[in-house]
């Protein structure tokens, strides 16, 4: 029999409230210290709030958070891109400011550090408020310096310019390595079959088979430079996880420490797993955007 204590916790956790705001890393902060039970839920892009007064203090919490905002941050934003304006052709000006780029790591990571900025999925943009004006010009040349980067035409540029380089050799050989989907595991600490684990070179991943095969001193070095010498290694076969198998996994409380690092694989943590879900996302949607050209293109050949 379950004691009623337990019980009432049980029945607790099922009850709750999600909430949802703003990306701004400080505000999350505030509301994990807020809120230590909270938990992000992927599919609903919010939290959840266990517990039968969670929508009374989310509510209390937003207005509280409502009030650290300065009024007047939109119009001194405004006030300051009238007074030193950004002129370049990543950026649009309406109601808020909009940057559109090319791909590029860089300017996500830029983006992601401007306080209330957000993919706007709809218009494949980063939105940005006034009030943050100021954090996006300090940071706009970075993100244009990266944008340049990425354009097409620059980067067919430098692949011309680095054929039979030494550094392109050492990037296709490097391709070739990542394309035979093996990796170095200490013989003796093994991580779990099926399951989604983070490692050094390659990311979140999922490991499939551990055939015992030896893993070659020449390769360690060459491209796991991280793997620890004194022990034996084994090679484990691995592949990409799947959007299912990412929501599921229960990330780590913690980064990982310099024994895990040395072992090459971990838990994920949160950060990761939240990357790499969405890069999953993304893949999702081109592979659906696809099909219905692809169908198409199958129907207009078979008439």
């Amino acid at each position: 029999m379950v004691p009623h204590n337990q019980w009432r916790r049980r029945k607790e956790a099922q009850q709750g409230e999600f909430a949802a705001f703003a990306y701004d890393r400080s505000a999350v902060e505030r509301f994990r210290q807020a809120f230590p039970r909270a938990r992000w839920d992927d599919e609903r892009k919010s939290w959840f709030v266990p517990g039968k007064m969670a929508a009374r203090r989310i509510e209390r919490w937003l207005a509280r958070e409502a009030e650290r905002n300065d009024v007047y941050g939109d119009v001194k934003g405004r006030d300051a891109y009238d007074f030193e304006p950004i002129d370049s052709r990543y950026l649009e000006v309406g109601d808020d400011l909009r940057v559109r780029t090319p791909y590029s790591k860089s300017v996500i990571e830029a983006m992601r550090e401007i306080p209330w900025a957000h993919w706007d999925e709809d218009l494949r943009v980063w939105r940005v408020p006034f009030r943050s004006y100021e954090e996006l010009l300090r940071r706009w040349p970075e993100i244009e310096e990266a944008a340049r980067r990425s354009e097409p035409e620059e980067r067919k540029r430098r692949r011309e310019a680095q054929k039979d380089s030494e550094a392109q050799r050492a990037a296709s050989a490097r391709a070739a390595e990542r394309r035979r989907r093996r990796y170095p595991l200490p013989a003796d600490d093994l991580p779990p079959l099926g399951r989604p684990v983070a490692t050094k070179q390659y990311g979140i991943i999922v490991f499939v088979e551990l055939a015992g095969e030896v893993a070659e001193a020449a390769a360690l070095a060459e491209y796991y430079p991280h793997a620890d010498r004194t022990v034996d290694h084994v090679w484990g076969r691995w592949r990409a996880p799947t959007l299912a198998e990412l929501i599921a996994t229960w990330p780590a409380r913690r980064e990982p420490g310099p024994e895990a690092l040395s072992r090459g694989w971990w838990q994920p943590t949160l950060a990761a797993l939240r990357v790499a879900r969405r890069n999953a996302r993304s893949f999702a949607r081109r592979q659906q955007a696809k099909q219905p050209a692809s169908a198409a293109a199958h129907r207009t050949s078979t008439h």
